[in-house]
């Protein structure tokens, strides 16, 4: 049976819920885990959220950096773009569209590192969802200088610090120029049914379009990307798997996936910062304290997910598909059903390429600060059409 690939370090105290001493205090049971993250009495932490605290007030944060009446009320407004009906009626065809205009290059050229294809179509479909329809050649570097693999710590203190600083903002308006403004100006022409015309309908200046398009990437792309490459090295190494999932109608496979999410977080680390006295458990966490949930160990929880939490078994009772993986509560991810159908529409016609296999060693490399994870190395090979 399939066991978990990513080796984050560090293994599991047994306590759900622990102090370190410096005013921080760290989550591993999941039970503790998603009562925190359905708190109302806690508010965003990490991800960037200390910088978002130093913008003027009258500037719209982006819905990731919200909390309370504010965020509720947003999240209410957009859920329409990513219910279950939507994306199977909405955006099914575009995605299955997307996937085959990227296939057919690979079937052209017989081969392709697959963080960059999976990494194409993510552009392509998250795109679509925001609107960001009218964008100049080039989007795919834009948004991979944007989102390096290598990241520096922006600052005034340091000339590498000040290099960072002025970096992302030279690459921030890049993407203004060349991808979110067109879209902007042609929305203002004529209204659609995308994020952008949402957020132009709400009020939102363009600095607030750029932020919210930004964040849905971060979470729409990136993660995805990686996502498709981590389920892709589970399957392709478990022969009975790979059959079984290529065999299965579209539920069984979705639940493969949710299965392999939930061993694999691509999110692993989850902080929240707490307003008022918070009992986890057994434990009171203080009011001010800044809580992280690994969200890899709770999803690994054997008092949630049964016996051997560190395999995959794609018939496990779960309280949830994927564990934690998609967050829970107020800030649970929206767009997990697109992220899944993406996966699974690339995933199935990938691997009934003629000659298609797998080749390569995964590079894995981590991002601390969220857990996060980036695989390169594997290369998708099919028969080229002549």
């Amino acid at each position: 049976m399939s066991s978990r690939k990513l080796d984050r370090g560090g293994p599991a105290t047994g306590c759900p819920v622990t102090g370190l001493g410096d005013g921080t205090w760290q989550v591993r049971g999941y039970e503790a885990a998603r009562q925190l993250l359905r708190s109302t009495e806690t508010v965003q932490a990490g991800l960037g959220v200390e910088t978002t605290s130093k913008l003027p007030q009258r500037i719209r944060r982006p819905v990731l950096y919200r909390d309370g009446p504010e965020h509720r009320e947003d999240r209410r407004q957009t859920a329409r773009f990513f219910t279950p009906r939507r994306v199977d009626e909405h955006y099914r065809g575009m995605v299955v569209a997307v996937v085959e205009r990227e296939l057919a290059k690979l079937r052209a050229t017989g081969r392709v590192e697959l963080s960059d294809l999976s990494f194409a179509v993510a552009i392509d479909v998250v795109s679509a969802v925001l609107g960001l329809t009218e964008s100049r050649p080039g989007i795919r570097r834009r948004l991979e200088r944007f989102f390096p693999e290598k990241f520096g710590k922006p600052g005034l203190t340091s000339a590498h610090g000040l290099y960072w600083l002025v970096r992302q903002n030279v690459n921030w308006l890049r993407i203004y120029l060349a991808d979110v403004r067109p879209a902007i100006r042609a929305r203002r022409r004529e209204p659609r049914d995308d994020l952008i015309t949402h957020l132009l309908g709400q009020g939102c200046i363009a600095a607030e379009v750029l932020g919210e398009c930004l964040t849905f990437a971060a979470a729409g792309m990136v993660t995805t990307r990686e996502f498709v490459c981590v389920a892709a090295w589970h399957l392709t190494g478990d022969p009975a798997l790979h059959a079984r999932y290529r065999a299965a109608a579209e539920p069984e496979r979705l639940a493969i996936l949710h299965e392999i999410l939930r061993l694999e977080p691509m999110i692993a680390r989850l902080a929240r910062r707490t307003t008022a006295p918070l009992v986890l458990g057994e434990v009171t966490v203080p009011a001010g304290s800044r809580v992280e949930v690994l969200v890899d160990e709770a999803n690994a929880d054997p008092a949630a997910v049964g016996d051997e939490p560190l395999t995959l078994c794609p018939e496990r009772t779960v309280p949830n598909p994927a564990g934690l993986s998609f967050g829970d509560g107020p800030h649970r991810c929206p767009g997990a059903h697109i992220a899944m159908l993406e996966t699974d529409v690339l995933l199935t016609r990938l691997f009934a390429l003629d000659g298609f296999r797998l080749e390569g060693e995964p590079r894995v490399t981590y991002r601390d600060e969220i857990g996060g994870c980036e695989i390169r190395g594997l290369v998708a090979v099919a028969d080229p059409v002549r």
